[in-house]
């Protein structure tokens, strides 16, 4: 009997593997090395910019400076003709440098003069400083404060009080001596503690005082402007009022 071989219309499958043969596993990847080309690209970079600063500097070098411009103003022609001087009310400074005495308020009418106060108007260094309780150490200062001159003035009304007013001035070279003069006798008028106290209008910081405790009355008033320091004193047998102290100062300090 003849035995006839069927054919399959499925395709052909391949044969499988040999189980027994294992192909080889592939060899782990070496990590990639870095190499020379970023270090070589960042000295090119720095060789560049060496080059061209070195080129900037060389070229520079050949060129003419730049001149500046000049630091000087232009010159202005000066104007022609004569200046008038300032006048003594316009120029404080042709007031203060004259007769002193001539800015102090005059005695009123019917007043009398005070036997005490100097009758040319002046003291001097050794009078201004006996007027304080330790002359001695009031002189001392008073040279270190470049005292100037001292013009006073004095009366007396009836029988109800008596006035001095000073005006005291100084060089003023190296300090503000007269505000500093001015100040440190507020001082003392506070720590006396007044009865009252007022500012001297017109004056910045000039104030006024009146101590009325019986029986002895006071008032004083102390302001400055410029190389002067201002000091009124009064004294009386009655209570002050403020109109006497503070009316006295303003008048004052107006002619100054």
């Amino acid at each position: 009997m003849e035995v006839t071989e069927e054919r399959s219309d499925a395709p052909d499958t391949p044969d499988a593997p040999d189980a027994s043969v294992v192909p080889d596993a592939p060899a782990p990847s070496r990590p990639r090395r870095r190499g020379r080309t970023p270090r070589l690209i960042g000295a090119a970079a720095l060789l560049g910019m060496v080059a061209g600063a070195c080129a900037g500097y060389l070229v520079q070098a050949d060129r003419e400076p730049t001149k500046l411009p000049s630091l000087s103003q232009p010159v202005i022609e000066q104007a022609k003709g004569e200046v008038e001087p300032l006048s003594a009310a316009q120029d404080r400074k042709v007031r203060t440098d004259g007769d002193l005495r001539k800015l102090l308020l005059a005695k009123p009418r019917g007043a009398r003069e005070l036997d005490w106060v100097p009758k040319d108007g002046w003291m001097d260094l050794a009078a201004y400083a006996d007027e304080y309780t330790d002359p001695g150490d009031k002189f001392s200062s008073l040279v270190t404060d470049q005292f100037r001159r001292a013009a006073v003035v004095g009366w007396k009304v009836g029988t109800a009080y008596t006035v001095q007013i000073r005006l005291v001035q100084y060089r003023q070279e190296d300090s503000m001596a007269a505000s500093d003069a001015t100040h440190n006798l507020q001082d003392d008028a506070e720590s006396a503690r007044p009865t009252d106290s007022w500012s001297i209008r017109g004056t910045g910081d000039g104030r006024a005082y009146v101590d009325n405790r019986a029986p002895f009355y006071s008032a004083e008033a102390h302001a400055w402007r410029g190389d002067i320091a201002m000091e009124i004193w009064i004294y009386g047998t009655k209570p002050i009022a403020k109109k006497t102290i503070t009316g006295l100062a303003e008048r004052q300090m107006e002619r100054l």
